[in-house]
């Protein structure tokens, strides 16, 4: 794997990292440390990363368990150290997933096996990190998506 990172120049704090995989991403730091708040912070896509990282060990395997997965969101929420280095701490993980005939316990398992095997990133994280995990499973069958009272009604 490999990554190479360009500074954006003398105008701000703004870097442009490409991957291995030919993909550009921007990241650039807040107006109070010279940037110019053009894309996110680096600690933010560290974050990122793992929840995108976990969420497709998730999907992955509750698929290859037969699951009828539509839907896996995840939020993660972290504290980072006072002082420099300033890591990670504490990250809170909580899924949500949303299918139809989910069972818990396999949706709860494959959080679990994502977390201790195959989230790279999550398993590096935890030697900084106390993570946390939460699971809230939505059933498709039974769910229905309520339009807020001030919203317009649709027509066809």
């Amino acid at each position: 794997m490999e990554c190479q990172v360009r500074w954006g120049g003398p105008g701000g704090m703004s870097f442009v990292a490409e991957t291995g995989s030919g993909h550009a991403v921007i990241m650039d730091g807040a107006v109070e440390g010279g940037g110019r708040n053009l894309g996110p912070r680096p600690m933010e896509m560290i974050l990122a990363g793992t929840g995108a990282c976990t969420a497709y060990d998730v999907v992955l395997i509750l698929k290859r368990s037969g699951m009828d997965v539509r839907g896996c969101d995840v939020r993660l929420e972290a504290e980072r150290a006072p002082t420099d280095p300033k890591v990670f701490t504490a990250i809170n993980v909580h899924f949500t997933v949303r299918g139809r005939r989910l069972r818990a316990n396999v949706v709860e398992r494959a959080v679990q096996v994502s977390h201790e095997k195959y989230c790279s990133a999550s398993v590096m994280l935890e030697k900084t990190a106390k993570i946390t995990r939460s699971v809230e499973i939505i059933d498709d069958e039974t769910w229905q998506p309520t339009m807020p009272a001030s919203a317009p009604a649709l027509t066809p």
